[in-house]
């Protein structure tokens, strides 16, 4: 899994001690407005993928909640075709990944996912959630990543070599600020690097 940095303490521990708003789930939602403003403003479409991550724990509760996510994850699957799979990287963390060419119906799906780890007491371990972006042609991915302990959206444009493009990240914070809840300090801007400079962060 591409995390160079330990995810507690990139979006984990530092990013809720100095946490100045509470994440909320429906934050997601934003985004059902923010792809739109993504292909008319700047080219830019949903690649079809998204992805949540979390930290796991060991408890029975915390496993009750984690397959009554799965079982929501399924019957999203037969109702929009919406497909996922969870699995867990070698850092320990969990992911659930999402395929859907409806962009929505990602964002409602991962709505859903956060949503009841949260109603089960388990926001804490929410980390990030990850929406991919493509230009036609195009195989190079830019993302909004959404951390659940800063409450807020960032861009990141990852380039070979462990770079980022910061004129374009730039770019989607200018087009995007006011219509997402971006995160204001760049600071906060963690990078989450794929092993494979072709992959996507989860992967």
């Amino acid at each position: 899994m591409g995390v160079f940095e330990t995810l507690k303490q990139i979006l984990g521990v530092k990013a809720e001690a100095d946490a100045t708003r509470a994440a909320d789930p429906d934050d997601l939602f934003e985004m059902t407005s923010g792809y739109i403003t993504m292909e008319a403003n700047l080219d830019y479409e949903p690649a079809g993928e998204a992805a949540l991550c979390f930290a796991d724990v060991d408890s029975t509760r915390f496993a009750a909640a984690v397959d009554e996510v799965e079982a929501i994850m399924a019957a999203g699957e037969e109702e929009t075709g919406t497909v996922a799979e969870l699995h867990e990287d070698d850092y320990g963390y969990r992911w659930i990944v999402l395929v859907d060419d409806n962009f929505e119906d990602l964002v409602t799906t991962i709505q859903f996912a956060v949503r009841t780890l949260v109603d089960e007491g388990f926001g804490s371990r929410l980390l990030a959630a990850v929406f991919a972006f493509q230009k036609p042609g195009d195989d190079r991915a830019v993302y909004w990543i959404y951390s659940f302990r800063r409450g807020s959206f960032y861009p990141f444009a990852p380039e070979p070599g462990q770079e980022r493009n910061d004129r374009i990240e730039f770019k989607l914070q200018s087009t995007l600020d006011g219509e997402l809840t971006v995160e204001d300090d760049r600071g906060y801007w963690y990078p989450l690097w794929p092993d494979d400079p072709d992959s996507h962060p989860w992967e």
